[in-house]
């Protein structure tokens, strides 16, 4: 059992040159051989024994005669300054519940602890950040305390998931990205994280959902949906897809009157991946005709063209577009600046690129909610620039409220 640590005797005058030199120097007062060091853990010493008086002054009488002090113990408490061995008073009920410095708190400075946060949001892996942590702070933590402040931003996930959406988005992006993750029986798996992001009345984006899944179908969508519904969620007038299976049946019962584009760029890709490689450029050059058509019927006639001269060679990409064409053309109604939001998932793919500046050092990540904490925290950073509405969005809202009369609010 460990002795009661004996009382600090403070020299005024040694404290005062010893801090008088640190300062000068750029030295921490409060670190490791800091001149206040041994007044701050006298401090802690000497309030956490003031604690433990009080509650065995406050316990019941049944317990005032088997509950009293039962000697010290000792523990590494970790501060923004540096690293002290704390004495630690206890009890022989065990019933002693200190609030300066509580009993399995290792981290005293709520700084340390959004800093390590942050640098968890910037992509830092928990050797690196330990490693950091040491060299400026000379402190030690384990990848276990380091996980166990990272997963305090969970609650704040949670709250986010849930948090209420606007009644009407103007458009609604939705894509995905893709990441290893090890499953519950720890093979590595492939999970898709899909993002929801929209535009508000006032043109600012928004990110309305991250949702981890293992694969995409209708009923993968509809859950989706339904909790942009159950969210406040009412009406979105434009969604922007993938061409995501199963995404157009499910939002027509959900949203029944959105109209749906998919992104002619995606449509392109997957059409120069069944053309042989001498034919690439040369169908290209023709789907460009088909997508920068000055209108829906112009459009149609060079798709008709374009089967035409390639339809025998590649039956399957003539399919595909005749298939997708109903959502590959709703852009055409609109005006030029709407159509350029639209036609492409450029939006939310932009949004993807900052997030990948952050991940791409995970080669896999440990479970989902891992995967989530970092995407969320980085998004938060994203997020916080997002304070403008889109550019002439003032022309936008103005076209879209004749497009989709009495649904949207009055302007003016």
């Amino acid at each position: 059992m460990k002795k009661p640590s004996k009382s600090f005797e403070f020299d005024y005058e040694e404290v005062k040159n010893k801090a008088l030199e640190q300062l000068k120097t750029g030295r921490p007062l409060l670190g490791k051989g800091g001149a206040l060091a041994p007044l701050f853990k006298s401090f802690l010493e000497a309030a956490l024994e003031a604690e433990l008086e009080n509650h065995l002054r406050d316990t019941s009488p049944d317990e005032e005669l088997s509950n009293r002090r039962n000697g010290h113990g000792t523990k590494q408490l970790r501060t923004s300054e540096g690293t002290m061995e704390l004495s630690t008073p206890r009890d022989r009920s065990g019933s002693f519940e200190p609030e300066i410095v509580k009993k399995r708190q290792t981290i005293l400075a709520d700084s340390l602890e959004d800093k390590i946060i942050g640098m968890y949001s910037l992509g830092m892996s928990l050797r690196d950040i330990a490693s950091h942590i040491k060299e400026i702070y000379d402190t030690d933590i384990s990848h276990t305390v380091l996980s166990e402040i990272t997963d305090r931003v969970i609650p704040a996930i949670r709250l986010w998931q849930g948090h209420a959406l606007d009644p009407i988005y103007t458009i609604v992006w939705l894509d995905a990205m893709y990441y290893k993750v090890k499953d519950e029986s720890g093979h590595m798996v492939t999970r898709c994280l899909y993002n929801v992001l929209g535009i508000d009345l006032e043109g600012r984006k928004h990110l309305m959902g991250m949702y981890v899944s293992e694969s995409e179908g209708a009923k993968f969508w509809l859950s989706v949906l339904t909790d942009l519904q159950q969210r406040g969620v009412k009406d979105i007038l434009i969604a922007c897809i993938d061409n995501l299976g199963g995404f157009e049946e499910a939002i027509g019962s959900i949203f029944p009157k959105t109209e749906v584009q998919s992104c002619i760029v995606h449509q392109v890709r997957n059409t120069i991946k069944y053309v042989a490689s001498k034919d690439a450029k040369a169908v290209v050059t023709d789907v460009k005709k088909i997508y920068r058509a000055v209108s829906k019927e112009l459009g149609e006639q060079h798709l008709d063209e374009f089967e035409e001269k390639w339809g025998k060679k590649y039956p399957i990409v003539i399919k595909s577009w005749r298939n997708n064409w109903h959502k590959l053309s709703t852009f055409f109604k609109y005006s030029a600046d709407i159509r350029k939001l639209i036609y492409t998932t450029n939006t939310i793919e932009g949004y993807h690129r900052q997030i990948r500046k952050v991940t791409k050092t995970k080669g896999a990540f440990t479970n989902d909610m891992a995967l989530l904490k970092l995407v969320y925290l980085a998004s938060q950073r994203i997020m916080d620039k997002w304070t403008q509405p889109l550019q002439n969005w003032s022309l936008t809202i103005q076209q879209l409220s004749i497009m989709f009369e009495g649904r949207m609010p009055e302007l003016f």
